[in-house]
Protein backbone atom coordinates (compact mmCIF):
# COMPACT_ATOMS: atom_id res chain seq x y z
CA UNK A 1 0.00 0.00 0.00
CA UNK A 2 1.27 3.80 -1.12
CA UNK A 3 0.03 5.05 1.86
CA UNK A 4 -2.44 4.38 4.84
CA UNK A 5 -2.94 6.73 7.90
CA UNK A 6 -1.01 5.76 11.16
CA UNK A 7 -3.55 4.68 13.95
CA UNK A 8 -2.97 1.94 16.60
CA UNK A 9 -3.68 -1.77 15.63
CA UNK A 10 -5.53 -4.02 17.85
CA UNK A 11 -4.24 -6.04 20.88
CA UNK A 12 -6.32 -8.22 20.60
CA UNK A 13 -5.64 -9.18 17.17
CA UNK A 14 -5.84 -12.58 16.16
CA UNK A 15 -3.08 -14.17 14.27
CA UNK A 16 -0.56 -11.44 15.02
CA UNK A 17 3.02 -12.56 13.54
CA UNK A 18 6.48 -10.96 12.90
CA UNK A 19 6.56 -9.42 9.30
CA UNK A 20 9.50 -10.18 6.46
CA UNK A 21 10.19 -6.67 7.26
CA UNK A 22 10.78 -7.13 10.89
CA UNK A 23 12.79 -10.08 10.26
CA UNK A 24 15.08 -8.33 7.91
CA UNK A 25 15.47 -5.64 10.87
CA UNK A 26 16.46 -8.64 12.84
CA UNK A 27 18.96 -9.74 10.67
CA UNK A 28 20.89 -6.47 10.14
CA UNK A 29 20.73 -5.83 13.84
CA UNK A 30 22.73 -9.17 14.11
CA UNK A 31 25.45 -7.39 12.41
CA UNK A 32 26.06 -5.27 15.36
CA UNK A 33 25.75 -7.86 17.87
CA UNK A 34 28.36 -9.72 16.22
CA UNK A 35 30.84 -6.17 16.23
CA UNK A 36 30.61 -6.23 19.54
CA UNK A 37 31.09 -9.97 20.09
CA UNK A 38 33.91 -10.06 18.39
CA UNK A 39 35.47 -6.45 20.12
CA UNK A 40 34.86 -8.94 23.36
CA UNK A 41 36.77 -11.76 22.31
CA UNK A 42 40.01 -9.67 21.77
CA UNK A 43 39.66 -8.02 24.77
CA UNK A 44 39.27 -11.07 27.19
CA UNK A 45 42.10 -12.91 25.36
CA UNK A 46 44.31 -10.04 26.09
CA UNK A 47 43.02 -10.38 29.45
CA UNK A 48 41.64 -6.53 29.38
CA UNK A 49 38.60 -7.75 31.52
CA UNK A 50 37.49 -4.84 32.95
CA UNK A 51 37.26 -2.57 29.94
CA UNK A 52 36.27 -5.63 27.77
CA UNK A 53 33.28 -6.08 29.37
CA UNK A 54 32.50 -2.36 30.17
CA UNK A 55 32.81 -1.47 26.29
CA UNK A 56 31.19 -4.58 25.33
CA UNK A 57 27.76 -3.57 27.66
CA UNK A 58 27.96 0.41 26.50
CA UNK A 59 27.98 -0.45 22.74
CA UNK A 60 25.34 -3.51 23.29
CA UNK A 61 23.25 -0.75 24.60
CA UNK A 62 22.71 0.44 21.45
CA UNK A 63 22.28 -2.03 19.69
CA UNK A 64 19.60 -3.66 22.39
CA UNK A 65 17.44 0.14 22.89
CA UNK A 66 17.25 0.79 18.92
CA UNK A 67 16.18 -2.59 18.43
CA UNK A 68 13.44 -2.56 21.45
CA UNK A 69 11.92 0.96 20.75
CA UNK A 70 11.84 -0.04 16.95
CA UNK A 71 10.08 -3.53 17.93
CA UNK A 72 7.46 -2.38 20.74
CA UNK A 73 6.09 0.59 18.41
CA UNK A 74 5.92 -1.52 14.89
CA UNK A 75 3.73 -3.91 17.62
CA UNK A 76 1.78 -1.16 17.83
CA UNK A 77 1.52 0.88 14.79
CA UNK A 78 2.85 -1.13 12.02
CA UNK A 79 0.74 0.04 8.93
CA UNK A 80 3.46 -1.55 6.35
CA UNK A 81 3.12 1.56 3.79
CA UNK A 82 5.29 2.90 1.65
CA UNK A 83 6.87 5.87 4.11
CA UNK A 84 6.64 2.89 6.93
CA UNK A 85 8.88 0.36 5.06
CA UNK A 86 11.09 3.08 4.18
CA UNK A 87 11.93 4.83 7.52
CA UNK A 88 12.43 1.21 8.72
CA UNK A 89 14.56 0.02 6.17
CA UNK A 90 16.24 4.09 6.93
CA UNK A 91 16.55 2.20 10.83
CA UNK A 92 18.38 -0.61 8.88
CA UNK A 93 21.51 1.51 7.54
CA UNK A 94 21.62 3.38 10.84
CA UNK A 95 21.95 0.20 13.00
CA UNK A 96 24.84 -1.09 9.96
CA UNK A 97 26.53 2.88 10.31
CA UNK A 98 26.21 2.06 14.65
CA UNK A 99 28.07 -1.79 13.74
CA UNK A 100 30.82 -0.09 11.68
CA UNK A 101 31.39 2.41 14.79
CA UNK A 102 31.95 -0.19 17.73
CA UNK A 103 36.06 -1.52 17.03
CA UNK A 104 36.76 2.32 17.64
CA UNK A 105 33.99 3.05 20.54
CA UNK A 106 35.32 -0.29 22.19
CA UNK A 107 38.71 0.38 21.09
CA UNK A 108 39.22 3.98 21.51
CA UNK A 109 36.23 5.84 23.23
CA UNK A 110 35.30 7.13 20.23
CA UNK A 111 31.91 7.25 19.53
CA UNK A 112 31.47 9.27 16.81
CA UNK A 113 30.29 6.81 14.21
CA UNK A 114 28.49 5.34 16.52
CA UNK A 115 26.27 8.39 17.37
CA UNK A 116 25.87 8.91 13.97
CA UNK A 117 24.34 5.86 13.15
CA UNK A 118 22.37 5.99 16.62
CA UNK A 119 20.69 9.30 15.80
CA UNK A 120 20.05 8.38 11.83
CA UNK A 121 18.08 4.99 13.46
CA UNK A 122 16.48 7.36 16.11
CA UNK A 123 15.42 10.22 13.91
CA UNK A 124 13.45 7.56 11.59
CA UNK A 125 12.04 5.91 14.39
CA UNK A 126 10.91 9.93 15.70
CA UNK A 127 9.05 10.23 12.05
CA UNK A 128 7.13 7.14 12.51
CA UNK A 129 6.00 8.69 15.99
CA UNK A 130 5.21 12.00 14.44
CA UNK A 131 3.34 9.95 11.90
CA UNK A 132 1.67 8.26 14.81
CA UNK A 133 0.50 11.45 16.47
CA UNK A 134 -0.95 12.85 13.51
CA UNK A 135 -3.39 10.03 12.97
CA UNK A 136 -4.43 9.55 16.88
CA UNK A 137 -6.28 11.82 18.68
CA UNK A 138 -6.38 12.57 23.16
CA UNK A 139 -4.18 10.89 25.36
CA UNK A 140 -2.81 8.60 22.13
CA UNK A 141 -1.47 11.69 20.68
CA UNK A 142 0.35 12.91 23.57
CA UNK A 143 2.04 10.00 24.03
CA UNK A 144 2.78 9.95 20.40
CA UNK A 145 4.38 13.15 20.66
CA UNK A 146 6.05 12.76 24.12
CA UNK A 147 8.07 9.78 22.32
CA UNK A 148 8.98 12.04 19.35
CA UNK A 149 10.19 15.02 22.04
CA UNK A 150 12.07 12.73 24.24
CA UNK A 151 14.03 10.50 21.36
CA UNK A 152 14.77 14.37 19.89
CA UNK A 153 15.93 15.64 23.24
CA UNK A 154 18.52 12.31 23.39
CA UNK A 155 19.45 12.85 20.45
CA UNK A 156 20.71 16.09 21.04
CA UNK A 157 22.34 14.66 24.18
CA UNK A 158 24.12 12.10 22.28
CA UNK A 159 25.80 14.72 19.82
CA UNK A 160 26.38 16.35 22.48
CA UNK A 161 28.35 13.77 24.07
CA UNK A 162 30.97 13.97 20.98
CA UNK A 163 31.88 17.66 22.68
CA UNK A 164 32.56 16.33 26.02
CA UNK A 165 36.08 15.89 27.18
CA UNK A 166 36.65 12.31 26.75
CA UNK A 167 37.68 10.90 30.19
CA UNK A 168 33.94 11.67 31.51
CA UNK A 169 31.69 10.56 28.59
CA UNK A 170 31.25 7.09 29.36
CA UNK A 171 30.23 8.82 32.46
CA UNK A 172 27.67 11.15 30.77
CA UNK A 173 26.90 7.96 28.94
CA UNK A 174 25.15 6.38 31.65
CA UNK A 175 23.27 9.61 32.58
CA UNK A 176 22.13 9.42 28.56
CA UNK A 177 20.92 5.86 29.29
CA UNK A 178 18.78 6.44 32.29
CA UNK A 179 17.09 9.31 30.37
CA UNK A 180 16.64 6.55 27.24
CA UNK A 181 14.99 3.97 29.73
CA UNK A 182 12.49 6.71 31.29
CA UNK A 183 10.88 7.88 28.16
CA UNK A 184 8.61 4.86 28.17
CA UNK A 185 7.83 5.10 31.84
CA UNK A 186 6.89 8.97 30.84
CA UNK A 187 5.22 8.78 27.64
CA UNK A 188 3.05 5.90 28.68
CA UNK A 189 2.05 6.84 32.23
CA UNK A 190 -1.61 7.98 31.04
CA UNK A 191 -2.40 6.03 27.97
CA UNK A 192 -0.91 2.22 26.98
CA UNK A 193 0.21 1.82 23.60
CA UNK A 194 -1.75 -0.98 21.74
CA UNK A 195 1.60 -2.86 21.78
CA UNK A 196 0.36 -6.68 21.05
CA UNK A 197 1.30 -9.66 23.67
CA UNK A 198 1.87 -12.82 21.40
CA UNK A 199 3.35 -10.44 18.59
CA UNK A 200 6.05 -9.01 21.02
CA UNK A 201 6.64 -12.31 23.21
CA UNK A 202 7.29 -13.45 19.36
CA UNK A 203 9.46 -10.46 18.40
CA UNK A 204 11.62 -10.88 21.46
CA UNK A 205 11.84 -15.25 20.65
CA UNK A 206 13.02 -14.87 17.68
CA UNK A 207 15.41 -12.49 18.54
CA UNK A 208 17.26 -14.61 20.87
CA UNK A 209 17.05 -17.48 18.18
CA UNK A 210 19.18 -15.04 16.22
CA UNK A 211 21.79 -14.21 18.83
CA UNK A 212 22.07 -17.74 19.89
CA UNK A 213 22.44 -18.88 16.00
CA UNK A 214 25.41 -16.10 15.66
CA UNK A 215 26.85 -17.44 18.82
CA UNK A 216 27.06 -21.14 17.32
CA UNK A 217 28.38 -19.61 13.58
CA UNK A 218 30.92 -17.78 15.47
CA UNK A 219 32.01 -20.56 17.75
CA UNK A 220 32.30 -22.92 14.52
CA UNK A 221 34.50 -20.70 12.27
CA UNK A 222 36.54 -20.04 15.59
CA UNK A 223 37.11 -24.07 15.71
CA UNK A 224 37.42 -24.65 12.33
CA UNK A 225 40.38 -22.02 12.21
CA UNK A 226 41.83 -23.20 15.05
CA UNK A 227 41.61 -27.48 13.41
CA UNK A 228 43.05 -25.48 10.11
CA UNK A 229 45.88 -23.72 12.41
CA UNK A 230 46.78 -26.12 15.12
CA UNK A 231 45.24 -29.71 14.29
CA UNK A 232 44.18 -29.76 17.94
CA UNK A 233 41.79 -31.38 17.40
CA UNK A 234 41.44 -33.52 21.00
CA UNK A 235 41.50 -30.03 23.45
CA UNK A 236 38.93 -28.57 20.38
CA UNK A 237 35.98 -30.84 20.63
CA UNK A 238 35.43 -30.70 24.42
CA UNK A 239 34.80 -27.21 23.58
CA UNK A 240 32.95 -27.65 20.80
CA UNK A 241 30.52 -30.31 22.31
CA UNK A 242 30.07 -28.25 25.66
CA UNK A 243 29.46 -25.06 24.12
CA UNK A 244 27.06 -26.78 21.94
CA UNK A 245 24.81 -28.18 24.62
CA UNK A 246 25.33 -25.08 26.40
CA UNK A 247 23.10 -23.30 23.11
CA UNK A 248 20.69 -26.08 22.73
CA UNK A 249 19.91 -25.81 26.42
CA UNK A 250 19.59 -22.45 26.37
CA UNK A 251 17.09 -22.83 23.53
CA UNK A 252 15.19 -25.58 25.23
CA UNK A 253 14.85 -23.31 28.61
CA UNK A 254 14.04 -19.95 27.31
CA UNK A 255 11.18 -21.52 24.96
CA UNK A 256 9.92 -23.85 27.98
CA UNK A 257 7.33 -21.70 29.25
CA UNK A 258 4.47 -19.20 27.05
CA UNK A 259 5.98 -15.74 27.80
CA UNK A 260 3.07 -13.67 26.31
CA UNK A 261 0.81 -15.23 29.38
CA UNK A 262 1.90 -12.76 31.64
CA UNK A 263 2.23 -9.52 29.74
CA UNK A 264 -1.20 -8.13 30.35
CA UNK A 265 0.28 -4.42 30.57
CA UNK A 266 2.99 -2.24 30.97
CA UNK A 267 3.60 -3.15 34.32
CA UNK A 268 4.37 -6.30 33.96
CA UNK A 269 5.87 -5.79 30.04
CA UNK A 270 8.27 -3.05 30.79
CA UNK A 271 10.20 -5.21 33.51
CA UNK A 272 10.15 -8.02 31.21
CA UNK A 273 11.27 -5.82 28.27
CA UNK A 274 14.03 -4.31 29.60
CA UNK A 275 15.31 -6.92 31.22
CA UNK A 276 16.37 -8.82 27.80
CA UNK A 277 19.07 -6.58 27.65
CA UNK A 278 20.79 -9.16 29.61
CA UNK A 279 19.36 -11.64 28.49
CA UNK A 280 20.65 -10.97 24.80
CA UNK A 281 23.57 -9.65 25.97
CA UNK A 282 24.76 -12.74 27.96
CA UNK A 283 23.43 -15.11 24.96
CA UNK A 284 26.01 -12.88 22.65
CA UNK A 285 28.80 -13.16 25.31
CA UNK A 286 28.73 -17.13 25.39
CA UNK A 287 30.03 -17.21 21.75
CA UNK A 288 32.56 -14.49 22.41
CA UNK A 289 33.77 -17.10 25.55
CA UNK A 290 33.57 -20.05 23.28
CA UNK A 291 35.96 -18.04 20.91
CA UNK A 292 38.00 -17.08 23.92
CA UNK A 293 38.30 -20.88 25.49
CA UNK A 294 39.34 -22.36 21.89
CA UNK A 295 41.97 -19.65 21.63
CA UNK A 296 43.18 -20.64 25.05
CA UNK A 297 43.23 -24.27 24.24
CA UNK A 298 45.25 -23.61 21.36
CA UNK A 299 47.82 -20.95 22.95
CA UNK A 300 46.74 -17.76 21.74
CA UNK A 301 45.46 -16.23 24.52
CA UNK A 302 47.39 -14.15 27.33
CA UNK A 303 44.94 -15.61 30.12
CA UNK A 304 44.75 -18.44 32.64
CA UNK A 305 42.83 -21.75 32.06
CA UNK A 306 40.19 -20.17 34.82
CA UNK A 307 39.64 -17.23 33.20
CA UNK A 308 38.89 -18.64 30.22
CA UNK A 309 36.81 -21.22 31.21
CA UNK A 310 34.90 -18.04 33.52
CA UNK A 311 34.46 -16.22 29.56
CA UNK A 312 31.93 -19.36 29.28
CA UNK A 313 30.27 -20.14 32.33
CA UNK A 314 29.76 -16.58 33.74
CA UNK A 315 27.80 -15.51 30.72
CA UNK A 316 25.92 -19.01 30.64
CA UNK A 317 24.72 -18.76 34.49
CA UNK A 318 23.66 -15.15 33.75
CA UNK A 319 21.40 -16.11 30.83
CA UNK A 320 19.81 -18.78 32.90
CA UNK A 321 19.53 -16.93 35.85
CA UNK A 322 17.93 -14.09 34.03
CA UNK A 323 15.45 -16.21 32.02
CA UNK A 324 14.04 -18.24 35.32
CA UNK A 325 13.62 -14.21 36.93
CA UNK A 326 11.72 -12.96 33.72
CA UNK A 327 9.33 -15.33 32.99
CA UNK A 328 10.09 -19.08 34.20
CA UNK A 329 9.32 -18.69 37.93
CA UNK A 330 5.91 -17.54 37.17
CA UNK A 331 5.53 -20.83 35.30
CA UNK A 332 6.87 -23.17 37.85
CA UNK A 333 5.13 -25.36 41.01
CA UNK A 334 6.84 -26.24 44.05
CA UNK A 335 10.22 -25.67 45.06
CA UNK A 336 11.85 -28.62 43.02
CA UNK A 337 10.91 -26.50 39.77
CA UNK A 338 11.81 -23.23 41.10
CA UNK A 339 15.01 -24.41 42.25
CA UNK A 340 16.19 -25.88 38.69
CA UNK A 341 17.35 -23.17 36.76
CA UNK A 342 19.03 -21.01 39.85
CA UNK A 343 20.63 -24.29 41.02
CA UNK A 344 22.20 -24.93 37.75
CA UNK A 345 23.33 -21.28 37.33
CA UNK A 346 25.22 -22.06 39.87
CA UNK A 347 26.56 -25.38 39.24
CA UNK A 348 27.59 -23.67 35.29
CA UNK A 349 29.60 -21.18 37.73
CA UNK A 350 31.49 -23.87 39.37
CA UNK A 351 32.15 -25.67 36.73
CA UNK A 352 34.86 -22.59 35.71
CA UNK A 353 36.91 -24.56 38.43
CA UNK A 354 37.25 -28.13 36.51
CA UNK A 355 40.04 -27.24 34.66
CA UNK A 356 40.31 -28.14 30.71
CA UNK A 357 37.00 -29.93 30.44
CA UNK A 358 34.64 -26.88 32.51
CA UNK A 359 32.71 -26.29 29.14
CA UNK A 360 31.88 -29.56 28.55
CA UNK A 361 30.92 -29.64 31.92
CA UNK A 362 28.84 -26.50 31.86
CA UNK A 363 26.83 -28.28 28.59
CA UNK A 364 26.30 -31.53 30.37
CA UNK A 365 25.08 -29.55 33.81
CA UNK A 366 22.70 -27.10 31.39
CA UNK A 367 20.97 -30.75 29.23
CA UNK A 368 20.95 -32.28 32.78
CA UNK A 369 19.04 -29.36 33.61
CA UNK A 370 16.70 -29.67 30.68
CA UNK A 371 15.69 -32.94 31.66
CA UNK A 372 15.27 -32.99 35.22
CA UNK A 373 13.04 -29.61 34.38
CA UNK A 374 11.10 -31.82 31.31
CA UNK A 375 10.62 -34.59 34.18
CA UNK A 376 9.66 -32.60 36.86
CA UNK A 377 6.91 -30.55 34.69
CA UNK A 378 5.35 -34.06 33.99
CA UNK A 379 5.09 -34.85 37.19
CA UNK A 380 3.16 -31.80 37.73
CA UNK A 381 0.97 -32.06 34.80
CA UNK A 382 0.09 -36.01 35.57
CA UNK A 383 -0.22 -34.83 39.40
CA UNK A 384 1.91 -36.78 40.70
Amino acid sequence: MTYVPMTSRSRHESHRASTPLELFFDLCFVVAVAQAGRQLVHALAEDHVGPGITGYLFVFFGVWWAWMNFTWFASAYDVDDVPYRIATLVQIAGVLIYAAGIPRAFNDNDWTICVLGYVVMRLALTVQWLRAAAGEQGAARRTALTYAVGLLVCQAGWVALLAAPEHSRRWLFLVLVVVELLIPAVAERSYQTQWHPHHIAERYGLFTIIVLGETIAASTVAVQSAIDEHEALGELLPIAAGGLLLVFAAWWIYFAVPAHDRLRGNREAIPWGYGHYVIFASAAAIGAGLEVAIEHAVGKTHVSALSANLTVCVPAAVFLAFVWLLHSRHFKRGTAQQLVLPLTALAILACAWTGPQAVLWAGLVASASVAVGVTLADRARSGA
